[in-house]
């Protein structure tokens, strides 16, 4: 009897071992991205070679690279937004390298909303906004306003760099402010955000966007391929101006052969469903045309070839 229950210890134990062999986890293989010797940004040349610099870049590039959905998704709509946002930049006489910066806030997210109340493509603050020109009430918020909110940050991205004349402390400033960077860098004697020891949340803001820069200008070589099928196609409109109160945005909408939800979500900055506008304000409402919210008849245009690998 004991023998039987001895052979039977041994057998189960056997097939313990054999079925933990057999379901033995496989995981992938993981590799450190290469980080380059310098970066670009904004027509200056970064030193990588300094071991703080290296580390804080890596970090950065590290966690894009493998935050896969996001920065996937972030690629494809910058081929929707890059082409409307670039030439406001270029007007305003902001290098386009500060589109990653807008990469960096949102993700590219039209409706991107911060547990701190930030909104929109460049995460303004309702105060910030107002100050910059944006108007943010219950009925219209145009922080969700492309053409505006670009706009609004181009303002105060050139104000921070007149202040400073550096680009990373004016992205740094886009973060934390624009009179905490300015104390730090008189404070600690240096002449750029990248030598300041600051918060971490900001002290990581120009390298996270040195980071996206350096992927999205080659994302095969970080492992994301994509075809230009796949990239997010621009938006074709017309314009219908608007310099009265609006009684019903649903029935609005129909009237110009849309749906409200189609009317929602090509104009975020509208905010409810109607528009009292007792100030006679102009606000120019975009209508997608039919074709291009089609994806057979759209077709494809890719802003950036780099983007497109198979």
């Amino acid at each position: 009897m004991k023998l039987r229950i001895f052979l039977s210890a041994v057998a189960l134990s056997t097939v313990l071992i054999l079925s933990a062999q057999r379901i033995q986890p496989r995981f992938s293989e993981v590799y450190s991205p290469d980080v380059p010797a310098t970066a670009q940004l904004c027509g200056k040349t970064i030193d990588l070679d300094r071991s703080d610099l290296y580390e804080k870049f890596d970090r950065e590039l590290t966690s894009l690279a493998y935050t896969h959905g996001t920065t996937m998704l972030m690629i494809k709509r910058a081929n929707r937004f890059f082409p409307e946002m670039a030439p406001i930049l270029e007007a305003n006489g902001v290098p386009s390298d500060l589109l990653y910066l807008a990469c960096a806030e949102s993700s590219l997210n039209p409706r991107a909303y911060s547990p701190a109340k930030a909104a929109g493509l460049w995460q303004f603050i309702a105060s910030a906004a107002k100050e910059y020109g944006l108007e943010v009430n219950d009925e219209i918020d145009e922080r969700y306003n492309i053409e505006k909110a670009t706009a609004a940050a181009c303002r105060y991205l050139k104000k921070a760099y007149n202040r400073y004349g550096d680009w990373p402390s004016a992205m740094a400033a886009y973060n934390g402010g624009m009179a905490r960077v300015a104390k730090e860098l008189d404070a600690q004697g240096a002449d750029t955000s990248l030598d300041l020891y600051l918060a971490e949340e900001t002290t990581r803001y120009p390298f996270r966007i040195m980071a996206i820069k350096t992927i999205m200008e080659n994302p095969s070589a970080y492992g994301y391929y994509l075809r230009d099928d796949q990239l997010y196609q621009p938006r074709k409109y017309r314009t219908v101006e608007v310099n009265g109160p609006v009684e019903s945005w649903p029935d609005w909408a129909a009237k110009q052969g849309i749906s409200y939800s189609t009317l929602r979500e090509e104009n975020p900055w509208i905010r409810a469903k109607k528009l009292t506008n007792k100030t006679g304000k102009t606000y120019k409402v975009r209508i997608p045309a039919e074709q291009s919210m089609s994806r057979k008849s759209a077709g494809t245009r890719t802003y950036n070839k780099a983007w497109v690998s198979r």
